[in-house]
């Protein structure tokens, strides 16, 4: 069983900055992509960044520009670089990862609030 572990949120000012760290128990080169999603209190889960196993990035529209997903395969985490947060970005942050078969793993999730 894989497991997924967030880690990083915590409170931060609106235009602060945060980085998330999804630390995965097995090679996370054994996933075709993994992302970043989000829900916020009374919302639906949704997508923030992704990055495939070539490295290929994609990112809602909303916070392009100001976040970004990248990889460490030799430590097997992928990291949320956010910048310039704001208030209604305050949710749950989770890790997801999609292996070759079609499997989709999720991790707890991590809360980011964003709050002056």
């Amino acid at each position: 069983q894989v497991q997924l572990v967030e880690s990083g949120g915590g409170l931060v000012q609106p235009g602060g900055s945060l980085r998330l760290s999804c630390a995965a128990s097995r090679s996370i080169s054994s996933f075709t992509a993994m992302g970043w999603y989000r829900q916020a209190p009374g919302r639906q889960r949704e997508l923030v960044a992704t990055i495939t196993d070539a490295g290929y990035t994609n990112y809602a529209d909303s916070v392009k520009g100001r976040f970004t997903i990248s990889r460490d395969n030799a430590k097997n985490t992928v990291y949320l670089q956010m910048n310039s947060l704001k208030f209604e970005e305050t949710a749950v942050y989770y890790c997801r990862a999609s292996s070759y078969f079609g499997t989709v793993y999720w991790g707890q999730g991590t809360q980011v609030t964003v709050s002056s």
